[in-house]
């Protein structure tokens, strides 16, 4: 780690000190600083994959200090809270401007779906589901549809937890990295095409895309499901089969389960109306503390992961990126593998705001894309979080090889199938996103 840094402040070295006498932000061979100095720390995370986090803090630290010393138009406190006053912000959902809403949502998301996916496992549900589930390559298969399905609804973060704490039961512990891509594309691919079933997609719907508009992202989708899915679950079934009957008694804890249920819904509806789902998290949670025993020690274990996604979020939105190539569905492919070490929200946010694309088919390639790596989607952070070995560049794209084809197989159906459809958003001056209209 320390030969690392030590070679990149020799490299930036003479760009730095250009920059200083010059006045000019430093570029080095013509390219902005903070993307080499972003890439370093993708590099680092890839490397140095038992000490991500660190990786990750080190590579925010550099970044804020090149931008203090060397950007004068860098102000942290309006990059993190924006223009508005804290107040509007609060009151009117559609002035939000900076990146606090979107990191304090992604650390109660991972965090507190960490506390639900204990709560699930404890309710002894997954003990129970051996007598729904084939036992054989099918069960995991069946396994990988339901986190789909749910994820359409649900946050992606709680589908994927929610499959990989079966997982982790009914393969008895014993779960191929693989499969654990696997997990995480289905609850990617389940919410490309729902607009409550992914941040990105909600996104697009408060900017004004109606919900009917995306949900051709579920062509992609499902092409892609029916490729990686095969796969990934004869790889598990291969790695360790799926059990056949419960390994012990099981007696469902109720009042776990209506807790969990309690949790979704409130996910689902501080979603719909505030677009934090966050909020609803936590507030179940909390209520449900007072009756049911709360597995507190979950949420310090899933913090460091949570961390290191807020981390690179943070770096990837202080990338000078002022727009993105122009809209064609050459461009949305490539935003797929783009998503894969780029947060999805940046990109996402930048294509609002340039407009003209199919915003289907950007859905699904900055939604699905991320499952390529693991540190491309929250969804992949939190399967981290459960299951350590698969924080592993080198191992996840070895493993889970069959989710990049299927993101092009899919991406390749939507554009035979359907077709480019470009749309432009047509803000009125003032408007919320339910006034705005698309054309």
């Amino acid at each position: 780690m320390k030969k690392v840094l030590t070679a990149l402040l020799f490299l930036l070295l003479p760009s730095l000190l250009f920059a200083g006498g010059s006045g000019q932000i430093p570029t080095l061979l013509n390219i902005r600083v903070e993307f080499i100095l972003f890439g370093l720390t993708l590099l680092g995370v890839a490397f140095f994959h038992k000490q991500t986090l660190m990786v990750a803090l080190i590579g925010l630290a550099v970044i804020l200090a090149f931008k203090f010393i060397f950007d004068p138009g860098f102000n942290l406190l309006e990059h993190l809270f924006g223009h508005n006053s804290f107040q509007d912000q609060i009151l009117h959902s559609h002035l939000r401007q900076g990146e606090w809403t979107i990191l304090l949502n992604l650390l109660g998301l991972l965090v507190g779906f960490a506390i639900l996916s204990k709560h699930f496992e404890e309710s002894e549900v997954p003990d129970w589901l051996p007598k729904l589930l084939p036992d054989n390559w099918k069960g995991p298969l069946l396994l990988l549809c339901m986190v789909f399905v749910l994820s359409s609804f649900l946050d992606n973060i709680a589908a994927a937890m929610i499959g990989g704490t079966i997982a982790l039961v009914v393969f008895k512990g014993k779960v191929h990295i693989g499969y654990l891509a696997g997990i995480v594309a289905a609850s990617n691919a389940g919410g490309s095409g729902s607009v409550i079933g992914d941040t990105t997609t909600t996104m697009m719907w408060i900017s004004g895309v109606p919900a009917l508009n995306v949900l051709h992202a579920y062509i992609a989708a499902f092409a892609a499901l029916a490729c990686f899915a095969i796969i990934a679950s004869f790889q598990q079934h291969k790695y360790q089969k799926i059990q056949r009957d419960p390994s012990r008694g099981y007696n469902i804890r109720w009042n776990k389960l209506f807790l969990v249920v309690g949790i979704l819904a409130g996910t689902i509806l501080t979603n719909i109306l505030f677009d934090f789902p966050a909020l609803g998290v936590w507030i179940a949670i909390l209520v449900g503390a007072i009756f049911v025993k709360t597995p507190w020690h979950e949420a310090r274990t899933a913090l460091p992961g949570s961390i290191f996604l807020l981390s690179l979020v943070t770096c990837a939105s202080m990338m000078p990126v002022d727009q993105l190539p122009p809209a064609s569905w050459q461009s949305a492919f490539v935003l797929g593998f783009v998503s894969s070490v780029f947060d999805n929200i940046p990109l996402t946010k930048l294509a609002l705001e340039q407009g003209g694309f199919d915003w289907g088919m950007l859905a699904y390639a900055v939604g699905f894309g991320g499952s390529m790596v693991w540190f491309g989607s929250s969804a992949g952070v939190a399967i981290s979080n459960k299951f350590h070995e698969a924080k592993s560049v080198a191992r996840w794209l070895a493993n889970g090889w069959h989710v990049a084809v299927a993101y092009v197989v899919g991406f390749l159906i939507l554009l035979g199938v359907y077709g480019w459809h470009p749309e432009e958003i047509v803000k009125k001056e003032g408007a919320t996103p339910t006034e705005q209209v698309i054309h």
